[in-house]
């Protein structure tokens, strides 16, 4: 490296230095010039790409599929009254996955670049500069992404190994899932990618397992008829299929909510697609072929349980609906197996969401608006993005430990969830703007284009689930005991806010007030790859 790229890089954030000449070794632009000059590429990521389709299928699988089907189902019956009301919302929740894909596949491909929702936001919402980059960063620097699943995890696995449930075992697996996740993605990267594309596998195989067995039992196949101790199920007759349909406003839409959250998990390779070969035929190939994947196997999981599983012991018993498909079909014998399944199921889960938010982290880190932004943006000194992991990591084990059990642990999780419905809002929101007239300057033209009904619809069910939290719920859908019902929905906020703050005073109030404007220049580090730094510049030099 010169001497002039070297001192470049010992600049920290918003030091002061005196103004040099870097000559053509940078490529700078002021605060102001940010505002229109957005990469559609990620010119500053030349690291191995090392994602193929099956691992990018991976990555999306792996993020939807957790336990949601495995409990969901009893959750949603509940709401709906009917198996076949139940089945409407499924396809609902479907209808809105695949929109929802449809959207992230236009910005991977109009933006093949890691950092997902952030790279669009920064490239809709250009003025204020960096005011966009500040307010995501928020949230993902203060949120962890897997408390909710390693404590779910944490349960499974202390069952499947025979050992006591209590609040501190859990707590303790848990953190102890965690650093695994953080050791084997930070340290020994291949091996991470290779064990969750064996786990999505798995989870496949398992699901598809549980679908034909079903099947089985629905045409009376020799060997999958349902114990006779148990009642037998009639979910699937014409006279049975509607019957106590709930179509009350507020339990439909409580359904219908929670379906949709169960899908959430489609934008999950557009984290990280700076590592992904070809990831523009890639992402498109990946997203369709994933989220067909995980409708079909929704679709086929549900009727498999409805036809081993009678309607009134999944709405009467407290257990999750695949505990008592296991139950009814093979036995009583088999409910470890079921939790062993369920735990391996969430370690593909926390897998895929740490490798992609390890991966937003680093991208926040290569814009250069944060503290400790060269480590963050850092590959060393295993070619993974190392400390962004770590800081996701640190903040999903606080969580765990600091987070009690009853509301506060329901609160966290909702609290993690409805920041991405803002995000989702925005960005649908955006793409719409994009196909108008004030933003033709942006020259919009990706590869893949979704119809503007399909972006319309994504868009109409995000403001659904952005308002429904607000709403008060009705005497039996009560979120939490203690808690306002609106609780989660004040705390997204106020991240929010924290960002907006961060970006006034460090962006726009200390630089008008001490006379100084910013500069981001582009670096280039020993190892080739590049990121951002952001220095001050006297207006009024001496």
């Amino acid at each position: 490296m010169s001497q002039t790229a070297a001192l470049r890089e010992s600049e920290p954030l918003l030091q002061h230095p005196q103004p040099k000449a870097y000559g053509n070794e940078s490529i700078t632009s002021d605060v102001s010039d940010a505002e229109t000059a957005i990469p559609t590429k990620d010119s500053r990521d030349n690291r191995g790409q090392q994602l193929g389709l099956l691992s990018v299928v991976s990555l999306i699988f792996n993020r939807i599929i957790g336990t949601g089907v495995f409990a969901a189902p009893s959750v949603i019956l509940r709401s709906s009254g009917s198996v076949g009301l139940t089945f409407v919302m499924w396809i609902i929740g479907a209808l809105v996955s695949a929109a929802g894909t449809a959207v992230y596949v236009e910005f991977g491909t109009g933006l093949p670049r890691s950092g997902g929702e952030k790279t669009y936001l920064e490239y809709i919402y250009r003025r204020p500069a960096f005011l966009m980059s500040c307010i995501y960063a928020s949230y993902g620097i203060l949120l962890g992404q897997v408390p909710a699943a390693s404590i779910a995890f944490g349960g499974y696995a202390l069952h499947a190994l025979g050992y006591e449930e209590t609040a501190a075992n859990v707590r303790i697996v848990a953190c102890l899932c965690i650093t695994l996740c953080l050791v084997v993605h930070g340290v020994f990267p291949t091996v991470g990618i290779k064990l969750q594309d064996t786990l999505g596998v798995f989870k496949l195989l398992v699901l598809l397992l549980i679908s034909a067995s079903g099947l089985f039992s629905l045409v009376g196949v020799p060997g999958f008829s349902v114990g006779e101790a148990y009642s037998q199920p009639h979910n699937f007759r014409w006279s049975t299929f509607w019957e106590g349909s709930n179509m009350s406003a507020n339990a439909f839409t409580n359904g219908v909510y929670l379906v949709i959250w169960s899908f959430i998990g489609y934008s999950n390779a557009n984290y990280a697609l700076s590592e992904v070969r070809n990831p523009v035929r890639t992402i498109r190939r990946a997203g369709s072929l994933a989220m067909s994947l995980v409708s079909i196997v929704y679709i086929l999981v549900n009727i498999a349980y409805y036809a081993v599983v009678s309607k009134e012991d999944i709405l009467d018993s407290g257990t999750i609906a695949a505990a008592l498909f296991f139950r009814n079909l093979f036995g009583l014998a088999t409910e470890r197996v079921l939790s062993v399944v369920i735990a391996l199921s969430m370690l593909g889960n926390i897998l895929a969401v740490l490798f992609a938010q390890g991966r937003v982290n680093q991208e926040l880190g290569r814009e250069g608006i944060l503290p400790c932004s060269q480590l963050l943006a850092s590959n060393e000194p295993f070619d993974a993005p190392l400390f962004g992991l770590f800081v996701q990591s640190m903040v999903s084990i606080l969580m765990v430990l600091l987070t009690p059990a009853g509301d506060a642990y329901t609160f966290v999780v909702n609290f993690a969830s409805y920041p991405l419905a803002l995000f989702n809002l925005l960005i649908s929101g955006g793409l719409l703007l994009l196909y108008t007239r004030p933003y033709k300057s942006f020259n919009w033209d990706p590869p893949f284009r979704a119809p503007k009904y399909v972006v319309t619809f994504f868009f109409l069910s995000n403001v659904f689930l952005v308002v429904v939290p607000i709403i008060p719920p009705s005497n039996g859908f009560e979120i939490y005991e203690h808690l306002p019902y609106y609780s989660h929905v004040v705390m997204s906020l106020m991240i929010g806010v924290v960002g907006v703050i961060y970006w006034f005073f460090c962006f726009d109030y200390f630089p008008r007030k001490s006379g100084y404007a910013l500069k981001q220049d582009t670096i280039i580090e020993t190892n080739g790859r590049t990121r951002q730094v952001i220095r001050r510049i006297p207006k009024y030099p001496e």
